[in-house]
C-alpha cells in the first residue's frame, strides 16, 4: 500500500508540475512571439517629426480588446528613465525551473524505465542520468561560445552550425538513451539554451542599459544588439522545442531506426515555417518557405509509414521459447490462437496495464489502457498492436522482456482480425 501511495503522489506531481509547466511555457512564448513580431511590424515614424526627435525608431498602432494600443520603440533608451518599467524574465526562469522538475519526476526517478534502452546502450540509470546532466550544460557552452565568436557575426553561418550541433547531439543521444529520453535531452538542452540567452545574456544587457540611464551616462548600444539576437535565436527555437514536448505522444517518430534524422527533418520544418511568419511580419511574403515546411513533413511521414509486421515462423512440430519463460509462439495452421495472445499480453503487459499495476512506479494504468480480460486486449487491439508490433516501444524498456516472437504472433493476431 505504501508504494501505491508513492506512487499515486508522484503522479499528481507529474500533473501539477506538467500543468505549470506548460502555462507558464505559453507565457514565455507567447511574449517572444509578441515583441518579435512587434519588432518586425514597427514602422519608423515620419522624418522631423516629435517622435523621431525623442529618439523613437519606430511605432504601430494597434487595436485588441476594445482598445487601441500605440507602442513605440525607442533607437537605444528613452531620454529619461520611466518610473515603472515591466521586465520579461520569470516566464522564461519558471518554464525552465518547471521542465527541468519534469525531467527529475518522470525520466531521472526512473531511469532504468524511462531513459535506458540495453538494445541501445548497456547503460546504467545513473550514467544514463549524467548523459541527461551533461547534455544540457554542454549545449548551453558551446551555442554561447559559438554566439561570441567571430561566427557569431554572421547569422546565417551561424544558424547552420547549431543547426548541424543540435542534429549531432540528436545522433549521439539516440545511441546511448531510449528513443523517447533521447528526444526529450535535445529539447531540454534547447530549452537551457533559450533561458541562458534571458539569464546570461537580455537581461544582463538591460540591466546595465537602465544602470547607465541612472547614472546620467548614454547606455551603450552593444546590450542591445546582443539581446536582439539572442531573442531572435529563441523566437526560431520555439517550434522545434514545441514539437519535442509532444513527441513523447507519437512512439513513430523516436523509435524509428533514424529517429535523429526524423527529429531533425521535422524541427527543419518548424525553422522554415516560423522563418515565414518573421518574414511575413516585416511585410515579405515568401510562401516557399511554408511549402517546404509541409514538403518535408510529408516526406517524413511517407518514410516513416509503418511497414507489414513480420509474421511468425510456420509450424513445423517445434517452438520458440524465450529463456525468460516466454509463452511458446509457433503459429498454428488453422490461425493464431487467441488464448496464447492473452498469455502474452497477461504476462508481458498487464503489469502496468490493469486497475491496480504491480510494476513499482505505475499507480494507475498508463493512459488509461488496461488489458486484464479478453474483451478489453480485444478492445485495444490496435493500440497494442500499435506499440507492441509497429513503434516496438512496449513494454516500456522492455522490461518485461517481450521476444520477437511474441510481437509477430500479437502482429499476426491482429492482422487476422483480432478474434
Amino acid at each position: 500500500m505504501e508504494a501505491l501511495l508513492v506512487s499515486y503522489g508522484v503522479e499528481w506531481a507529474n500533473l501539477l508540475v506538467r500543468w505549470l509547466h506548460l502555462i507558464t511555457g505559453i507565457a514565455w512564448i507567447g511574449a517572444s512571439f509578441y515583441f518579435v513580431w512587434l519588432d518586425n511590424s514597427i514602422r519608423p515614424p515620419k522624418a522631423g517629426s516629435d517622435l523621431e526627435k525623442k529618439g523613437v525608431s519606430g511605432e504601430l498602432w494597434a487595436v485588441h480588446g476594445g482598445g487601441f494600443y500605440n507602442p513605440q520603440k525607442y533607437l537605444v533608451a528613452p531620454a529619461e528613465l520611466p518610473q515603472e518599467l515591466h521586465w520579461f524574465k520569470w516566464e522564461a526562469y519558471a518554464t525552465w525551473i518547471t521542465g527541468v522538475a519534469m525531467l527529475f519526476i518522470v525520466y531521472y526517478f526512473n531511469a532504468s524505465a524511462m531513459m535506458v534502452d540495453r538494445s541501445v546502450a548497456n547503460l546504467s540509470g545513473i550514467e544514463a542520468v549524467g548523459v541527461g546532466i551533461g547534455t544540457l550544460v554542454l549545449g548551453w557552452i558551446v551555442y554561447d561560445l559559438l554566439c561570441r565568436s567571430p561566427l557569431g557575426r554572421k547569422e546565417g553561418l551561424l544558424g547552420l552550425v547549431m543547426f548541424v550541433f543540435i542534429v549531432a547531439v540528436a545522433w549521439l543521444l539516440t545511441h546511448l538513451l531510449s528513443g523517447r529520453a533521447a528526444y526529450i535531452h535535445v529539447g531540454a538542452m534547447i530549452g537551457t539554451i533559450m533561458v541562458g540567452n534571458v539569464l546570461m545574456v537580455i537581461i544582463p544587457g538591460q540591466r546595465k542599459l537602465v544602470e547607465a540611464m541612472k547614472q546620467g551616462r548614454s547606455p551603450d548600444p552593444i546590450h542591445g544588439r546582443r539581446g536582439k539576437q539572442r531573442s531572435v535565436h529563441n523566437n526560431y527555437f520555439t517550434l522545434p522545442i514545441l514539437f519535442i514536448m509532444i513527441s513523447n505522444h507519437y512512439a513513430m517518430t523516436y523509435t524509428h531506426a533514424y529517429s535523429w534524422l526524423v527529429l531533425a527533418a521535422i524541427m527543419a520544418a518548424g525553422v522554415l515555417i516560423r522563418h515565414f511568419f518573421n518574414l511575413r511580419h516585416k511585410g515579405r511574403v515568401s510562401v516557399g518557405y511554408p511549402i517546404a515546411g509541409a514538403a518535408l513533413l510529408l516526406a517524413v511521414a511517407v518514410a516513416i509509414a509503418p511497414r507489414p509486421a513480420p509474421r511468425p515462423a510456420a509450424n513445423t512440430g517445434a517452438v520458440t521459447v524465450d529463456p525468460a519463460q516466454s509463452v511458446p509462439v509457433a503459429a498454428a495452421a488453422g490461425g493464431v490462437d487467441f488464448g496464447r495472445v492473452q498469455e502474452v499480453v497477461t504476462q508481458r503487459c498487464v503489469s502496468c496495464h490493469a486497475a491496480q499495476p504491480t510494476q513499482a512506479g505505475f499507480a494507475t494504468a498508463p493512459a488509461g489502457m488496461m488489458l486484464q480480460t479478453p474483451e478489453l486486449i480485444r478492445q485495444h487491439a490496435a493500440k497494442v498492436y500499435q506499440r507492441a508490433v509497429q513503434t516496438r516501444d512496449m513494454p516500456l524498456a522492455n522490461m518485461t522482456h517481450m521476444t520477437d516472437d511474441e510481437r509477430a504472433l500479437i502482429g499476426a493476431w491482429f492482422e487476422a482480425g483480432a478474434k
